[in-house]
């Protein structure tokens, strides 16, 4: 069967240009929100860390959660004008039975309007990196005419932005997960710094295995899974220390968080929503995980006449499936919840991981072909 023309070398060119020029952005991004956690107010963060060692209110008339309780409205003065603020109510919430109910914190800026300001920039440079990426690995598609993932360098800046993708998705949607900002800017500058300098191919056509209807299946499947994985994967880390910080403070008697501690991890939502948001975006995705193994093995039966062959690649596809499998067993299991499920996810997501770099450079076997 013939290749397909020649790579454009113009338009993969351009696909280079727009790379470097989206972690250019990414890193004024970064930039900005450095300074979105370090001007951050941090005497809402002091109220917070009090809060988590308050003493659970009574239950509010009509049935309410516990916690502190707060008047309906305040009085400030603005020049000698008493002024009639209304509170906004405070977000608890409950994690599994005996958890405790902790408010979330006030995000990475702190409640302070300048700290706001540069998140803004900061998620506002993240879109327009987002934009220039996108760019990149379209004309990257365009310049050999196919899907832009027949290598690790393809993968891995379409991996990328697909993570960034998400999170503007889950922003737009009006989630408040800003938090995220900061870890996935720096997480997408190494990966991309990564592909740009280790893993770079020239643009060039497929071997006549991947050259199917099926790479755009499989492939996009596993993509998106990984980038979803790895949203889940920065939450449940996230749990991990906030869990701890939360465990720190309800106990007086013991050894308290530092000052750098609590400005960081008293700005972050409460544990239990932490944990909650990694288990729902797991439990979104691993379903498409199932379906990426399952096309994978149907389009090994096009290419190579069987189902399965416990090649590397099966193997540790098959291992992260029953890795998340696990976590989402154990969730669903008395006495697994909590920490001890967060590990199994963190070690779902390292086999991941694994299946990605280190069989594809490290270990031989049929899915070796596309090389680096």
């Amino acid at each position: 069967m013939p290749l397909a023309v020649p790579a454009n070398e113009s338009l993969a060119n351009i696909s280079n240009v727009l790379i470097y020029s989206a972690m250019a952005v990414y890193t004024l991004a970064f930039g900005a929100h450095i300074a979105e956690w370090v001007l951050g107010s941090r005497s809402k963060v002091g109220r917070t860390a009090a809060a988590l060692t308050a003493g659970p209110r009574p239950a509010a008339a009509n049935g309410g959660a516990a916690g502190t309780a707060a008047p309906a409205v305040k009085v400030t003065g603005k020049g000698g004008t008493a002024v009639l603020e209304r509170r906004r109510p405070e977000i608890v919430t409950r994690g599994a039975a005996g958890a405790r109910d902790v408010p979330d914190g006030p995000g990475a800026a702190g409640g302070d309007e300048g700290g706001d300001l540069y998140g803004r920039v900061a998620v506002s440079l993240t879109t327009l990196a987002f934009l220039l990426h996108a760019g990149g690995v379209l004309t990257r598609a365009l310049s050999v005419e196919r899907a832009p993932w027949g290598n690790m360098y393809e993968f891995s800046t379409t991996f990328s932005m697909v993570v960034a993708g998400s999170y503007l998705v889950l922003l737009a949607a009006g989630k408040p997960v800003r938090w995220l900002g900061l870890p996935l800017v720096t997480t997408v500058l190494l990966d991309l710094g990564l592909a740009v300098s280790v893993l770079y191919t020239e643009s060039d056509q497929l071997v006549p295995a991947l050259d199917s209807y099926w790479l755009w299946i499989h492939v996009s499947c596993a993509i998106i899974s990984g980038g979803v994985f790895y949203l889940g994967a920065v939450a449940t880390l996230l749990y991990l220390f906030r869990d701890r910080y939360e465990t720190r403070l309800a106990d007086p008697a013991g050894k308290q968080p530092g000052a750098f501690a609590s400005s960081v991890l008293g700005r972050l939502p409460a544990a239990a929503t932490l944990d909650k948001f990694a288990y729902r975006v797991n439990a979104v995705v691993f379903p498409l995980w199932t379906f990426t193994i399952i096309a994978g093995a149907i389009w090994a039966e096009a290419a190579w006449g069987r189902y399965w062959g416990w090649d590397p690649k099966e193997v540790w596809s098959f291992i992260t499936w029953a890795a998340y499998a696990s976590y989402l067993h154990a969730r669903a299991t008395a006495g697994w919840k909590g920490r001890k499920a967060a590990y199994i996810a963190l070690i779902a997501f390292a086999c991941f991981l694994f299946n990605y770099y280190g069989v594809n450079m490290f270990v031989s076997g049929l899915h070796s072909y596309a090389g680096v």
